[in-house]
């Protein structure tokens, strides 16, 4: 409760918490009460601007914006969540076995600070160019693109969660309950599992909420770049890369799903903050 109390009155995580929840609701709702098919052709309604059969325009094939908007939602936020789900394993599991284990904590610390040093963009273009392909034949297009983005944008992402966790983990090994528990003989993964791992869920949580907005950009930054789904696939950054030649003639195609993008971010961001602030005991007393 006393969490709880926090966070709501931290008024942007409330106002980004509604702006998530709203975009959630018309992405995944939507489809089913708007009822246009985002794939159904129409090159009598090409390129229109808005109207009330389009209230978004159309394309240059003449399909519904609006429904590619909700359809590329629904991809965007699949992709930002998975992807953030990798990464916060991976980074737990690092942080934690680095932070408890002594011998090991410089050898991975030492891998983090090679992965934070490599070139993200360059690095991720180049594993879609080797992997695209032969994911595509083994799953088929969508999934295996699916599958290659995710996996790759998981293991470009867990860094940050990994160093927040091993400081963390540093500090409850000297508290007076861990060694209490290991003086009565408490195995290591007991140990972590029973008193390490529950008192580090508050940086999770958070990294949580910021890994998915880190996810949705590079998504979208690939798929701007032409590297991510097939154009007949659409997300919000395939959206925008299809508009940019149509920006003078149809700017709002441009302009739509990049506000979607940037809503998205911003509301999530911001609940980040919010998690932070009440789940943090030091910031929560004030």
């Amino acid at each position: 409760m006393e969490v709880w109390s926090q966070f709501r009155h931290h008024k942007g995580a409330m106002v980004g918490g509604f702006v998530f929840l709203f975009i959630v609701l018309a992405v995944f709702l939507g489809p089913y009460l708007w009822g246009l098919d985002p794939a159904k052709i129409d090159f009598r309604a090409r390129n229109e601007g808005p109207s009330l059969a389009h209230p978004f325009g159309t394309d240059q094939l003449g399909r519904d914006m609006m429904a590619r908007l909700m359809e590329g939602g629904q991809v965007s936020l699949a992709v930002g969540i998975t992807a953030m789900l990798l990464a916060l394993v991976l980074g737990t599991l690092i942080g934690i076995t680095a932070g408890y284990f002594r011998r090991l904590d410089n050898l991975l610390m030492r891998m983090t600070d090679l992965f934070l040093a490599l070139p993200l963009l360059p690095l991720l273009l180049v594993m879609v160019l080797l992997f695209r392909d032969p994911l595509s034949k083994a799953f088929g297009t969508e999934t295996g693109i699916f599958l290659l983005i995710v996996t790759a944008i998981g293991i470009t992402s867990w860094m940050p969660t990994a160093r927040i966790v091993r400081g963390d983990v540093l500090a409850l090994k000297e508290r007076e309950f861990v060694l209490a528990a290991r003086s009565i003989g408490t195995t290591n993964m007991m140990m972590i599992m029973r008193h390490i791992l529950p008192n580090v869920i508050s940086p999770i949580v958070v990294s949580a909420t910021l890994g998915i907005a880190n996810a949705i950009i590079t998504e979208s930054a690939l798929s701007f770049l032409g590297l991510g789904f097939p154009p007949d696939f659409p997300t919000w950054g395939r959206l925008l890369y299809d508009a940019v030649d149509y920006l003078q003639q149809n700017p709002e195609r441009v302009l739509l799903p990049g506000v979607a993008i940037s809503l998205t971010v911003l509301s999530v961001n911001y609940l980040g903050d919010g998690l932070r602030d009440a789940l943090d005991p030091r910031i929560r007393g004030r």
